[in-house]
């Protein structure tokens, strides 16, 4: 899944994560969280990508039902996507990919980089017949909900929360 288009028109190329990428997607990944947890929800341990990170994008490296895609530009790794794919269950027998985690890097938005990723999340899906596709967002993160918005995501449901 390369995207040498991107490569000719010096965007960053969209490609499948390798072993030699898992630095790179936990400090993608530990960028995510102090960014977006980090401000918005005191109960996430933003420590956890440092800590397990490496363990588990590379348990998804070779897994069928994980893709993890690297936008890559001039050998530096500038943005992740993490998604998942699952069977369906006898109350909701649809399969369903849910993108996990998202993240470009601050001096790389505004490139389309995000939407790219996304395209090859949700073509992905799609070659895992996978009949919905989701996400989820902080709700203060009115950025992040616009974006997946713009990419043909919309609200489903909502879960509220209450400190005790």
């Amino acid at each position: 899944m390369s995207d040498l288009l991107g490569d000719l028109h010096g965007r960053p190329v969209v490609r499948r994560a390798r072993a030699d990428d898992l630095p790179a997607l936990v400090a993608s990944s530990a960028a995510l969280f102090a960014e977006d947890a980090g401000t918005r929800d005191a109960t996430v341990d933003i420590g956890w990508p440092l800590a397990h990170g490496a363990e588990r994008f590379a348990s998804g490296l070779d897994d069928p039902a994980r893709l993890l895609l690297v936008a890559e530009r001039d050998g530096e790794v500038v943005a992740h996507l993490a998604g998942a794919v699952a069977e369906g269950s006898a109350v909701r027998p649809v399969k369903v990919a849910t993108l996990l985690s998202l993240y470009v890097r601050p001096a790389h938005r505004g490139t389309r980089t995000g939407a790219r990723l996304v395209a090859a999340f949700l073509d992905w899906a799609r070659e895992q017949g996978a009949g919905q596709a989701e996400v989820t967002a902080y709700a203060a993160n009115e950025d992040a909900i616009r974006f997946y918005e713009r990419h043909g995501f919309g609200p489903r449901t909502l879960t509220l929360g209450q400190a005790l």
